[in-house]
């Protein structure tokens, strides 16, 4: 059974910085095989591609609106994927889910293209 935790989530004021993590188990899951990715989905709203990363984290993409405030990274010993959040914007108001993808590509947009999903965490930008 694989399991990806987010956490690092909370209620932030404009302008702030967040960091969020996403650390991956299961015994027969090695995070290295799999490109990251970072969505979120804000109320009333679908979900959305936010950033991903590939398997050796030597390529990364951004969603345009978020390509100059946020930096994905992951590190395959701690099994984990990280989402350093800068200069936060009420927009950025959403659940943040992270999510793991077998693909050969490590660019993809599409909920359906990910095998393993998180819980989600909230991150409220609101003064």
């Amino acid at each position: 059974q694989v399991q990806l935790v987010e956490s690092g989530g909370g209620l932030v004021q404009p302008g702030d910085s967040l960091r969020l993590s996403c650390t991956a188990s299961g015994r027969t899951f090695t995070f290295s095989r799999y490109n990251m990715g970072w969505f979120r989905q804000a109320p009333g709203k679908e979900r959305e591609y936010v950033a991903g990363i590939s398997r050796s984290g030597e390529n990364t993409y951004y969603q345009d609106s978020v390509k100059d405030r946020f930096s994905i990274s992951r590190d395959n010993v701690a099994n984990t994927v990280y989402l350093e959040m800068n200069s936060l914007k009420p927009e950025d108001t959403a659940v943040y889910y992270c999510a793991a993808a077998s693909t050969l590509m490590a660019y993809r947009i599409r909920s359906s293209d990910y095998d393993f999903w998180g819980q989600g965490t909230q991150v409220t930008v609101s003064s």
